[in-house]
């Protein structure tokens, strides 16, 4: 569906992409919040709670005054935005597609990919959008000094200038190593009314964040005062207080579920399903409806910012 194209840097590279709606928002600078696809497939919340997930995170996002804007690689096509008839095929299986693996889904043009934050990010910036909202980003990994495992998340959002808003990173991951990664390359990062780093399912990981901001319109001035153009800014938002699950019992699942996966080597991208499963398990699906809050919660702040950002 050649409707639009690349403003960005990708535009030698990627096909046209856009949906009208998005196309003719970008035209009228109206604010966009860019959405991945990977909590929507079955690769992230099962059904219907997938469902659920993009139903409310595209009334939120409009109820905020935005556009939403999903991201996706759709019969081997880059799209940002897509129409209302093909939200189901988002919904079913997919391959996950970071950043590096969106060039090979057009190349061999996959039926449905999946984008991930890095990927989402890519497609945000090469689309000319500001803002991107997530459920949790990935980080450095517990013991990544022996694996080198990072996730290409943080190198995304280090090199997109777009706002990644998310509720922090998984609890699984070495969260004081992850900020030291974005502090070496030069992400601001900001606690949204909040001053520590959540954890996903937690509003705290014991970690102060770098900077608290307390509304919209600090974080647009923030990202236009940058010193690099290239790089972006992570929001992180806390989970609703009613919807936080208990730390100490996720300390617990956590620990066990880390030791499983180590000793059946389960490593890299397969972490963190495995993980999350477990998690799922053990408290009874009530990490589900807290998924659910979170990620509608980082929509309706993403929607903010983008509304400040397009008021200049």
């Amino acid at each position: 569906m050649r409707i639009g194209r690349f403003t960005g840097i990708l535009n030698a590279v990627l096909q046209p992409f856009l949906s009208p709606e998005v196309a003719d928002a970008l035209a009228h600078r109206r604010p966009i919040v860019a959405l991945e696809t990977t909590i929507f497939s079955n690769l992230g919340l099962p059904s219907p709670a997938n469902r659920e997930a993009l139903d409310r995170c595209l009334s939120t996002i409009r109820d905020g005054g935005a556009v939403p804007a999903i991201t996706a690689v759709l019969d081997g096509v880059a799209r940002v935005g897509l129409l209302s008839s093909e939200h189901e095929r988002i919904l079913g299986t997919a391959r996950k597609a970071a950043e590096r693996d969106v060039p090979v889904a057009i190349a061999q043009r996959w039926d449905f990919a999946a984008t991930t934050v890095s990927a989402s990010c890519a497609l945000a910036h090469a689309a000319g959008i500001s803002v991107f909202a997530t459920g949790g980003i990935g980080g450095v990994h517990r013991g990544s000094e022996l694996t080198g495992d990072i996730s290409a998340d943080l190198d995304a959002i280090a090199n997109h200038p777009v706002v990644t808003v998310c509720a922090g990173a998984k609890a699984f991951l070495d969260l004081p190593r992850t900020l030291e990664y974005l502090e070496t390359a030069g992400v601001a990062v900001l606690g949204w009314q909040h001053d520590w780093f959540p954890a996903f399912y937690t509003r705290s990981s014991g970690v102060l964040v770098p900077h608290r901001v307390d509304d919209a319109a600090t974080v647009a001035a923030i990202l236009a005062n940058r010193s690099r153009a290239e790089t972006g800014v992570l929001v992180t938002v806390p989970i609703p207080v009613a919807d936080e699950l208990p730390s100490d019992e996720l300390a617990s699942v956590l620990d066990g579920a880390i030791g499983d996966a180590a000793r059946s080597n389960i490593i890299g991208a397969a972490v963190t399903p495995f993980v999350l499963g477990r998690i799922a398990a053990v408290t009874h699906g009530r990490s589900i409806p807290a998924n659910l809050a979170l990620a509608t919660n980082n929509a309706a702040v993403a929607a903010q910012i983008a509304v400040a950002i397009a008021r200049g």
